[in-house]
């Protein structure tokens, strides 16, 4: 009897069995059907599966069978949670981050804190992604794509953050979530704000350093509609980068100068009559460069240098820098007036090649020197006034001075030689009569006369150019001379 009834008991379990086949093969196909939908992207339907294969873990959870199939669905879920968050880290619109957050809510994995967080970590990804994809090679490109990509997508993904969490956060973000999305925001600034500080120095070009500031600008003012604006961090990188600009080209014409003085040859070259003569005669707008200065190679060279620096300069020209420039300026023109003084004191050059030498220093000091101060006042208004170019010209002005003060007693004193000469040829043998010797002295004295004139000093000259023939002179007017004669002026030429 037993045996019977345990018979019965499989067989009424049987057609139980047979009678709800149906029902049981779609429960344990729930997991295929599932896994298929999620490959597909029908996530709605994948959720609507995972959601009653949970309700009826809850409902019968002792079952074996259900207990299986809710295993198999919660690592078929795990894919779906992989696939929505993938979705996060590619470039898709609005509509698309609402329905995706969606799918996040109706599993049930994370918190409200916890979606918030998920979804600024994946958009974090995407976007460094896309920055990472740029191309590094041209520095340029770099900085005004990378630009150029926070400008549009950092601003989408405020706005995506701001619509998705608008029922909570009403504009006040910091007040719910810790301040979540700036904290985010304000990461992706700063890292924005360092690879310009690493990027910035490769950068080489005066308009490049504009055309990437004026990009960095766009996007601040851009940003600045969402409460980002960071163009008043932007100054600091900027004036670095130019200023480091600016010093290495100067030290370039420097050096340039330097090697172009060092190998020059001291020749005539024919004068340049095209053009104005100097800096002074020129128009106030008129900044061409003196033709005058094509006469002397070394400052036509430090002058194209300086001209390229402030080329490079004007397009982005800080204001903060005005003052900090003028210094550099100042001090490359203080570096060439020491290499020619310099110049002057170690080497040995013929009189010609110091003529034409210290005509390039009066170059220097007329044209080039001022020139150079007015290009820079044209970078910066009232730019020149900061330039001291007394203390720069002092040394040269007294090796100018000093030789051309040398040059006219040496031209004086060839003078007073050359009326002595004269003098002695005048003065008459020791068999000639007195009044043809008091005529010959006469003569030299008016000779000698005419050269105190001549060369503005009051006896000097002639007394220098006469002691070294005081003696042969005396003993002439001695012997063909008489006293009564001999006039008074004669005593000029005595020392």
């Amino acid at each position: 009897m037993d045996d019977a009834q345990k018979i019965l008991e499989k067989r009424q379990l049987n057609r139980t069995l047979l009678a709800n086949h149906s029902s049981l093969l779609d429960l344990l196909e729930i997991p295929q059907l599932m896994d298929t939908c999620v490959r597909n992207g029908n996530y709605d339907e994948a959720l609507d599966l995972e959601a009653f294969v949970t309700k009826l873990a809850t409902m019968h959870s002792r079952l074996p069978v259900i207990q299986s199939l809710d295993a198999d669905v919660r690592q078929t879920t795990q894919t779906l949670l992989a696939q929505i968050l993938q979705r996060l880290r590619s470039n898709i619109p609005l509509p698309e981050c609402l329905r995706v957050i969606g799918y996040l809510r109706r599993l049930a994995v994370f918190n409200e804190h916890e979606i918030r967080l998920q979804f600024l970590r994946c958009r974090e990804a995407w976007l460094v992604g896309i920055i990472d994809d740029l191309d590094q090679s041209n520095p340029y490109e770099y900085l005004k794509r990378m630009a150029d990509c926070h400008r549009v997508h950092l601003f989408d993904v405020v706005m995506q953050y701001r619509a998705i969490f608008s029922d909570d956060t009403s504009g006040h973000e910091e007040n719910t979530d810790g301040g979540l999305l700036y904290s985010w925001a304000m990461h992706r600034i700063s890292s924005h704000l360092n690879v310009l500080r690493d990027v910035l120095p490769q950068i080489n070009e005066g308009p490049n350093l504009a055309i990437i500031l004026d990009q960095c600008m766009y996007c601040g003012m851009s940003l600045g509609r969402v409460g980002l604006d960071f163009r008043g961090l932007l100054p600091p990188l900027f004036e670095s980068s130019v200023h480091n600009l600016f010093v290495r080209n100067m030290s370039v014409t420097v050096d340039n100068f330097q090697h172009v003085l060092d190998s020059h040859r001291w020749v005539p070259l024919p004068r340049v009559t095209l053009g104005r003569a100097s800096s002074l005669d020129h128009s106030p707008d008129d900044v061409a460069p003196p033709y005058s200065i094509m006469e002397h190679p070394p400052l036509a060279a430090f002058v194209n240098g300086v001209l390229a620096a402030l080329n490079e300069l004007r397009h982005c020209a800080p204001i903060n820098l005005k003052a900090t420039l003028a210094l550099e300026l100042q001090c490359a023109l203080q570096s060439v007036s020491n290499s020619l003084l310099r110049y002057n004191a170690t080497r040995i050059v013929k009189a010609s090649e110091k003529t034409l030498f210290l005509t390039m220093c009066r170059a220097f000091i007329e044209v080039v020197c001022p020139y150079c101060t007015l290009c820079f006042g044209k970078c910066y208004s009232g730019g020149s006034v900061l330039i001291q170019t007394n203390i720069v010209l002092e040394g040269v002005r007294k090796l100018v001075s000093t030789y051309s003060y040398s040059k006219d007693i040496r031209n004086e004193n060839q003078m007073g030689s050359f009326d002595l000469d004269s003098l002695r040829q005048n003065l008459p043998s020791s068999g000639s009569s007195g009044e043809a010797a008091n005529g010959g002295i006469q003569h030299a004295n008016a000779n000698g006369n005419d050269n105190h004139i001549d060369n503005g000093h009051v006896g000097t000259v002639l007394e220098d150019g006469v002691v070294a023939h005081k003696s042969a002179v005396d003993e002439a007017a001695e012997e063909q001379i008489s006293d009564s004669n001999c006039p008074t002026d004669v005593q000029v030429l005595e020392p």
